[in-house]
This record gives C-alpha cells, structure tokens and sequence, in this order.
C-alpha cells in the first residue's frame, strides 16, 4: 500500500480488493487524508466532486468505477445505467471515457467478468506508470541547466501515476541534476497549481514558486521563462488541446514571447473520434467555485459567476505534443491511430 507521505511513497490511488483508495485532493496541501471508495457511485461521485483529479488518475479511477459495477450489477440495464453515470462525472476528461469502455469491452465477455475488470483497471494504471516516465524522459531532453520553467494546474503525481505529465519531465531533469526553477500558476478557481503542484514540488525539493495567473505574460516578456510544459485532458485529431481553463491564454502569449509550449499527455488522451477543438465538450462548472473560498463568499453575492473548467489551445500555438511514442507535431497526432 503506498501512503507513506514521510518517505514520499505514496500514490493518488490504489486498490485492495473492490475497494478504491484515493487521496483526498481537496484536502491537500493542509490535510493528507486517505479515503475508501467501497462502490462505483462513490468512485463516481469522488471523480465529480473533484476529491481525484488530473486526466490519468480520473481515468484510472472510472476504470476502478466500471469494476466494481461489474461486481454490483446483476443485470445488462444496471451495468450500462452505471457505466453512463460514470462517464457523466467529468464530460471533457477523455481517459475517462477510454478506461471504461475498455474495462466494459474486455470484462463483458471475460469467463469471470468480476475479476477481468479489476485486472483491466490495474493495467491501465500500470501502464500510466510506464508512460509517465517515458514522457518525463523525452522531455527531459528539452529542459536545459539553469532553465526557468512555466507550468498551468496539476499534472504530476497526483494527476497521472508515476511521475505525472507535464510534471514528468521536471522531475526527470531534477533527478538528472539539472539546475531548473519552476513557475507555477495558481490555477482559479480551483487552485490547483497552488495547491497541488507546487505541494508536489515541495516535497520532491525542486525550486519553486507560485505565480498568480495573470502574471505568466509580465515573466514571459522579462525573459524569465524558458519553456512552458502543459498537460491535457483530451486531445483531437488535429493537435487541438482541452486543458485547464486559462491554458490557451498561455500558449498565446508563449508564441508571442517565442517561448517553447509543449503538452505532455499519453496516447489514452487523443480523442480519435474528435476532428478538433470544436468537437470537444466543455463542462461548466459551479458558479460556487468563483464566488466563494471554501464556504467564504468573496464577490457580490447577486452577481453571476461564469465558471468554464476547460478550454481549447488550437494546435498552431502548441510547440510538440510529447506522448509515450515520442515528441509529436501537432498536425501529425492522427497518426498516431
């Protein structure tokens, strides 16, 4: 079991059994809580309350979600009215999708389905593992001694398992020895380069410091930032990129400033159904989230509140998409079909 957070062995989820383990994320980085998901309605519910977050581990969780419907339902209709409420939990999270079809596909036929789903669901958080430090690696290539690098919401270890994505390649180059400092957007509303990712950077000592959003274009335009690593939440075929609300505003101004911008995500997030950006739903979230600190409110409270979670990066601003099977322009990312 990895919980250990003393001794950094811990992971964003886990299994024992049917039982779903997860770190509480809204709890983080005051509180390290460990919480036991025993159905896929609580697995479900902990995706949509955003208690886990980040595409992999959304995925990795709706893949565990899917296994223990296999184990609850006892017909068809309950199987598909269950895999129908887990993918609702988070519309625009692509792995979502790829983990429980692929868990429904190979466990609906399996001669023990119980037991096929479970072992499909640990092997896609296995191989979220294995291509989180391929693409840490491949970026760690791009990141030179002494650079300054940007960075938008979470995707390190809480987010993918392993080493995360955009994550990734900062870690590697840290183990590599690399001189590097991170810049690290706090991520409104829900805070989550603030409080995940530079949590994360603090445990592993890499030099850092939290930015607030607007303020990534006044660094970029003092020559501060040297490369901008993203991740993704689903990808179209035409390199077009769904991230964190607030991502295309960077791209931009990195292709203004000539600023290399990369997004780190595995295969499981290309979307071969989607021909772009525009294809691409985008979940709306509470007007709570913007209004409100926690249960503090902090603007007007007649005023209305528009809270977008994601939005679209044409792929002209992205730089290279970095996947397990290597460093991608863009336009080429079908290919990967």
């Amino acid at each position: 079991m990895k919980k250990n957070i003393e001794n950094q062995d811990w992971a964003a989820i886990w299994r024992e059994g049917h039982t779903v383990f997860i770190i509480d994320q809204t709890k983080l980085p005051f509180h390290f809580e460990i919480v036991e998901l025993y159905t896929y309605l609580e697995t479900a519910n902990a995706i949509r309350d955003m208690l886990l977050r980040g595409a992999g581990t959304i995925g990795v969780a709706a893949g565990y979600a899917m296994a223990q419907a296999f184990a609850e339902c006892s017909t068809e209709k309950d199987l598909q009215k269950a895999k129908l409420y887990i993918e609702s939990s988070r519309p625009t999270a692509q792995n979502l999708f790829y983990a429980t079809k692929r868990v429904y596909e190979e466990a609906r036929n399996a001669e023990n389905p119980d037991t096929k789903a479970f072992e499909t669901a640990d092997q896609i958080l296995h191989e979220d593992e294995k291509n989180s430090r391929i693409m840490g690696e491949l970026g760690a290539e791009l990141i030179k001694d002494g650079f300054n690098i940007l960075t938008h919401c979470n995707a390190g270890k809480l987010a993918i398992q392993g080493w995360g994505s955009a994550l990734a390649p900062i870690y590697v180059a840290h183990e590599q020895g690399k001189n590097i400092f991170v810049y690290a957007d706090e991520t409104r509303p829900r805070l989550q380069g603030a409080k995940l990712t530079a949590w994360e950077l603090q445990q592993a000592g890499i030099p850092h410091a939290i930015i607030v959003d607007n303020a990534a274009g006044s660094y970029m335009l003092q020559k501060k930032i040297d490369i901008v690593f993203v991740g993704a939440d689903r990808i179209a075929c035409n390199g077009d990129v769904a991230n964190k609300i607030g991502t295309y505003e960077k791209a931009v101004l990195a292709k203004e400033n000539n600023i290399p911008f990369y997004v780190v995500s595995p295969c499981s997030t290309i979307d071969f159904s989607c021909r772009h950006g525009a294809d691409i739903p985008i979940e709306e979230r509470s007007a709570d989230e913007v209004k409100k600190l926690g249960k503090v409110l902090i603007v007007n409270a007649e005023s209305n509140a528009l809270n977008p979670a994601f939005d679209v990066t044409p792929a002209k601003y992205i730089t290279g998409i970095i996947t397990e099977n290597g460093i991608h322009k863009p336009e080429d990312i079908h290919t990967l079909k």
